[in-house]
């Protein structure tokens, strides 16, 4: 039997409710557990985010140095294009959309609450010649 049943990546922000919907929709997710200070919930490929109130929370920085990144999300999508428009559309922004080089696609935003999260594309390397 684990020792541990469950994790949570946890956002500290002013309005949990409001970004548990912007993840809600963002990962097709289904709320799991709410309390006045806490919204849970479960993505539908598993992934469990919890979002926590702070009412004195101070969003990241992220790309300026000052009180830069102080957590980071990643999630791997298949059509970059399409889930930037959806981001936005939820009232996420974009931080760093240009395409960067490597074997990923990658482009940073930030939620409603000013957290930073990755949206990455792995790009098919083609077999090595010779």
């Amino acid at each position: 039997m684990p020792l541990v049943d469950a994790g949570y990546v946890v956002l500290d922000c002013a309005e949990p409710e409001k970004l548990a919907v912007f993840y809600k929709e963002l990962l097709d997710a289904e709320e799991t557990d709410a309390t006045a200070n806490r919204v849970e919930i479960r993505g539908a490929d598993g992934i469990r985010l919890a979002f926590r109130r702070d009412v004195n929370a101070t969003p990241p920085s992220w790309p300026r140095p000052e009180n830069s990144l102080q957590a980071h999300l990643d999630f791997h999508v298949s059509d970059l294009d399409a889930v930037e428009r959806k981001v936005v559309e939820l009232g996420g922004r974009p931080l760093d959309t240009k395409d960067a080089a490597g074997p990923h696609e990658e482009r940073g935003y930030a939620d409603p609450a000013g957290h930073s999260f990755t949206l990455r594309r792995a790009t098919p390397t083609a077999p090595k010649q010779g």
